[in-house]
């Protein structure tokens, strides 16, 4: 979800897909037009897997791109699954596009974290030749730490039983990638602390290893308030965060040397929009929002009764969201139908809610809103299911005072989609019907059964004339009592031939 921080900075979020693992991320533009990008890695402690996204980077002038260590439900070091380091090329995937993007090379990008996070900084920034590192009570000997601390992460990096052999293979990645001076002209800054639980096995045998780097710099933090390796960072922040803007404007911390600006304001953003667009975690036709069939659209609902029941295609589990504050999820079961219920009565009253679905990469839908009204005791008739369909217009759905079914879900095609074939599937639900019946310009064209779980598929069997198409669709129950229409417009853009007509359906039962 996007969102304006308080700074005024558009928090845009996206998943790069194009690699081995989906990469999540999150992504602020610069302020000012400044020609820089602070990439920022998590450690263990950070807030949905995202390090430093407290707000601490509010004042820094860069472009930040924060990543999310969360592959498959666990944190990674940005490395490995089960030493398939597939998953550390699938980042650098990620940080080089960003960067390509912005028009920047490697000299104008700041590799940042701490702890776990600035282990990556540190691996990433000497292994791509990324010119500037910030990195924060690292871990060196990365085997070992997750063997001892963290033994879920150690499986999941490592494999089952935790392999000795893959224990030290993993142990010399950073020490023998520092060793190689692969990159030795980088700015190196690394913070560390005698009062850090970690320091004397994880930091200080390795320092050696930087001398002959042209710019290493050792931020050696020794204070009695330091009490642990959290501590650390929070006693420094300050301090890091100057080092931060003065590598966004093009100055390495030295002595004697200061450079400010290094600014474009009015530069082109065309091409990192595009790729924020692209990327963008929030897909739009191609991942319909779900469909929502109760409440119905201002119903009104006994608040201690309250029970959410929809269709989401190609999802895996649905979110809810009332006033930007999460409520729940639920799964998606196989045939793209779930239900979902708060677990305590409702607060009397009108309640927008907002929902979205979420497919097995982690992508999201739009979001579709509910409105209803939670009362201790319903009024009246309540307005027909179905009420939330893409496409519909809400303040205008028919009572069901007087009609049998309610009108039927339609989940393909979308309302106002363009297919791109002249083979036309339409699939939906109607609860409680027996059969479903279409019909265009008055002529009926065909119908299906309803299956017992209210789904429903009808494929005419033709090619669909190119050009606009408005097809209705109603329910038919038991008793043979209509519902409802609901009104599907799209568009055939690919049809086998321009003056190929729909073949009408005339007779027999729908």
């Amino acid at each position: 979800m996007s969102k304006a921080p308080s700074n005024g900075r558009q928090l845009l979020s996206g998943i790069e897909a194009s690699g081995t693992f989906p990469v999540e991320y999150r992504f602020a533009h610069a302020k000012n037009g400044n020609r820089h990008l602070v990439v920022v890695f998590a450690n263990f402690s950070a807030p949905h897997d995202y390090g430093w996204s407290n707000g601490v980077f509010d004042n820094v002038r860069a472009n930040i791109l924060w990543i999310r260590d969360r592959f498959d439900g666990m944190n990674s070091y940005y490395l490995c699954k089960e030493m398939d380091f597939s998953l550390e090329r699938s980042v650098a995937g990620l940080v080089f596009n960003v960067m390509n993007a912005l028009e920047l090379t490697p000299d104008d990008v700041t590799m940042w974290g701490g702890s776990k996070g600035g282990s990556a900084a540190l691996y990433f920034g000497l292994r791509y030749g990324f010119r500037n590192i910030v990195s924060i009570v690292p871990q060196f000997l990365v085997g070992t730490y997750v063997k001892k601390v963290h033994p879920k992460v150690a499986r999941f990096m490592l494999g089952e039983g935790v392999p000795e052999e893959n224990v030290r293979i993993v142990d010399a990645i950073l020490p023998d990638l520092v060793r190689s001076e692969t990159n030795r002209g980088a700015n190196i800054y690394l913070l560390s602390s005698p009062q850090d639980e970690q320091y004397k096995e994880q930091v200080e045998p390795f320092l050696a290893l930087f001398q002959r780097y042209e710019n290493f710099n050792f931020i050696y933090s020794e204070s009695p308030f330091i009490t642990d390796h959290t501590q650390v960072t929070r006693r420094n922040v300050p301090a890091l965060m100057g080092i931060v803007n003065l590598l966004a404007d093009g100055t390495p911390p030295r002595l004697g040397y200061v450079r400010n600006g290094y600014e474009e304001p009015d530069r082109d953003r065309s091409a990192i929009n595009s790729y924020l667009s692209s990327t963008s975690v929030v897909r739009g036709a191609e991942f319909p929002k779900p469909v929502v069939t109760a409440p119905a659209f201002q119903e009104e609902v006994r608040r201690d009764a309250v029970r959410f029941t929809g269709y989401a295609q190609g999802a895996v589990r649905v979110i809810v969201w009332e006033h930007g504050k999460y409520l729940g999820q639920t799964d998606v079961a196989a045939d793209g139908s779930w239900s979902w219920e708060l677990g305590r009565a409702w607060s009397k009253g009108k309640h927008p809610v907002k929902i979205y679905a979420v497919d097995a990469a982690g992508f999201q839908t739009e979001r579709t809103e509910v409105h209803f009204t939670a009362v201790d005791s319903p009024s009246g008739a309540a307005v027909p299911a179905g009420s939330g369909m893409p496409g519909m217009d809400r303040g205008a759905v028919l009572s069901t005072v007087g009609q049998s079914a309610a009108a039927p879900v339609v989940l393909e095609p979308v309302a106002h989609e363009q297919v791109m074939d002249s083979r036309v599937v339409f699939t939906g639900a109607a609860t409680g019907a027996a059969q479903v019946g279409f019909r265009e310009n008055g002529v009926l064209l065909g119908g299906a059964a309803v299956a017992p779980n209210g789904s429903w598929s009808w494929d005419s069997g033709w090619a669909w004339a190119a050009g606009m198409h408005v097809v209705d669709v109603f329910a038919v129950d038991a008793s043979g009592a209509e519902s409802p229409v609901t009104q599907i417009p799209f568009a055939v853009m690919n049809a086998a031939s321009a003056g190929a007509a729909a073949t009408p359906y005339y007779g027999g039962n729908y």
